[in-house]
């Protein structure tokens, strides 16, 4: 694909990687209590998600997707009800689960948690429908040009992951006291149940 293209949806492309949703709360929020590897690892199984979604609307399978109402009404009320059940699960935990860096949570776990509120989430795969085929030629490979974009905006989020587990080590030391950490659960809490809320709420 044309250089030029690509030079300008990168800087595109990470400003949506960048801006904050629950996944990257969610990765900062692992990082605060169990490290920046844990939180890196977790990032996985969102990077998985994306990679079928992009697979989908390389195919022309999100089309169907947006066009049958019921299949993506049943996905955002699932993605809802995920994110409202994190919500009150980490509003109603006694503290902060911090650990010491190096004892870590199921990493398993951790990234089937960032794998399922990526997939939960139907507004991800219509950015991939919408956004991605700005950046096509259709008279040149589709396909290579899909794998190419891809690829980009995968390595972009893996970026996004790392900082935002940066940021969660940086928070780590702030919210270490019990009272604290269980303010900063209430925050996170109440912007993961916003989000579910407004993902419920909207139309499309």
């Amino acid at each position: 694909m044309e250089l030029l293209k690509l030079l300008l949806f990168i800087p595109a492309c990470f400003a949506l990687n960048m801006t904050p949703g629950p996944n990257n709360l969610l990765s900062l929020n692992n990082a605060r209590c169990y490290g920046f590897q844990s939180a890196v690892v977790a990032g996985l199984g969102r990077i998985g998600a994306f990679s079928i979604m992009i697979a989908l609307a390389a195919s022309g399978l999100a089309v169907v997707l947006y066009a049958s109402e019921t299949l993506f009404l049943a996905i955002k009320i699932a993605g809802a009800a995920y994110l409202l059940w994190i919500a009150v699960s980490l509003w109603r935990s006694e503290a902060s689960p911090i650990a010491q860096i190096g004892q870590y949570k199921n990493q398993f776990a951790l990234a089937k948690q960032e794998f399922l509120l990526a997939a939960g989430n139907p507004k991800a795969i219509l950015i991939f429908t919408a956004f991605l085929p700005q950046f096509v030629d259709i008279s040149q490979n589709t396909n290579q040009q899909f794998l190419v974009l891809g690829t980009t905006f995968l390595l972009l989020e893996l970026g996004a992951i790392c900082l935002y587990a940066l940021f969660g080590l940086y928070l780590r030391n702030w919210f270490s006291k019990p009272k604290m950490a269980k303010r900063f659960n209430r925050v996170c809490a109440s912007f993961l149940a916003l989000s579910g809320a407004n993902l419920l709420m909207s139309r499309q």
